[in-house]
């Protein structure tokens, strides 16, 4: 089985997580880590699909919250084009019940309700796909950053997680 990692991220620590994960996932599987706006417009037979991106006003990024990020921005965002809203949207039902995990980032403090990646999830499993894991947030200290301390360990263990169920289904 294979593995690819899709992730959205406006100031680069969503981007440093899905690679992290990936890290975690190469202990077991072959990996791929592509930012959504190159991502394949479906999901091959034998993948587990990893999604991620930041939590923006309760849920996934929309365009005006993209945005409203890049005014903020002190250097070009990562991702420029769609987000994982909209790549969800145009992703085609699954037959097959393929394995998927989902991952966000959100500011630590004041700690808000919402996560990008619960929706994440539940787009998901409308769209067929079997959920591995409950949707995972790693913190940030603050809107653009950075990572707080100990979230990539976090993020490897996470893939190293998802790659030993896959690895035991055999």
């Amino acid at each position: 089985m294979k593995a690819i990692v899709i992730y959205e991220s406006m100031f680069g620590n969503t981007q440093e997580v899905a690679r992290a994960i990936a890290e975690g996932l190469r202990l077991h599987l072959d990996v791929e880590t592509v930012e959504v706006g190159s991502a394949p417009p479906a999901i091959g037979e034998g993948e587990l699909l990893v999604i991620g991106g930041p939590t923006h006003t309760f849920s996934m990024s929309r365009e005006s919250t993209r945005e409203e990020a890049v005014t903020k921005a002190p250097e070009p965002v990562v991702s420029q084009g769609i987000g994982v809203r909209e790549w969800l949207e145009s992703l085609p039902a699954s037959t097959g019940s393929p394995p998927a995990a989902t991952f966000d980032t959100k500011v630590a403090r004041p700690a808000l309700p919402g996560s990008a990646a619960k929706a994440m999830q539940k787009r998901l499993r409308k769209k067929g796909f079997r959920i591995l894991h409950p949707a995972t947030n790693f913190l940030v200290e603050d809107t653009d950053g950075p990572l707080v301390e100990g979230q990539l360990d976090r993020a490897r263990q996470l893939g190293d997680h998802l790659g030993s169920l896959i690895a035991a289904e055999g």
